[in-house]
């Protein structure tokens, strides 16, 4: 043997010694009474009866109750981590679709963006094509108006010369007492 297989085997010696001596010191043991009838040692032929009767349930219990017991929660608990797998496999897809949407949402709006500056865009160069227009037009206008101002001044003007003569004229006549 081993040195540890010996070490067992001492130990199991160990411990089937004092369990038989134990034992037999129970069974020697005058029965102790305590307060009323309460009795600390059982009877012999009871206590191996009972043992006896626990070892014939033993296997029967085992069949009937423990292996379906056990069986039953070891499908749950198969059933448990199948379902635990299902909502991981649930969640990552989700997330995935939930990436995926709000990468599109992000490339839409940047889409529109993009459509919006260039709306914009046209909308100011259509704006500033119809300001230069209009300013065109009225520069024209104030150059006609310019125009028209001007010969109507040189006209008023050359009527308010001859206007002038002819009453330097009549005053100078009033003024000399004849006529020029």
């Amino acid at each position: 043997m081993t040195a540890i297989g010996d070490k067992r085997w001492r130990a199991i010696h160990q411990a089937m010694r004092s369990g038989w001596v134990c034992a037999f010191v129970g069974l020697l043991a005058a029965p102790a009474q305590a307060a009323g009838d309460l009795v600390l040692i059982p009877d012999a032929g009871l206590l191996i009866a009972l043992l006896l009767l626990f070892a014939l349930l033993v296997v029967p219990v085992q069949v009937l109750v423990f292996k379906p017991i056990f069986r039953i929660l070891d499908e749950r608990e198969e059933r448990t981590n199948g379902t635990r797998e299902r909502a991981r496999k649930l969640e990552r897809d989700a997330q995935a679709i939930l990436e995926r949407y709000e990468s599109s949402v992000r490339e839409v709006r940047e889409e529109s963006e993009r459509e919006r500056r260039a709306a914009l865009e046209r909308a100011r160069g259509e704006s500033q094509q119809a300001t230069g227009g209009a300013r065109a037009e009225s520069e024209r206008e104030i150059e006609r108006a310019r125009a028209q101002i001007g010969a109507e001044y040189e006209a008023a003007r050359n009527a308010l010369r001859s206007q002038s003569q002819e009453l330097a004229r009549q005053a100078a006549s009033r003024v000399l007492g004849r006529a020029l």
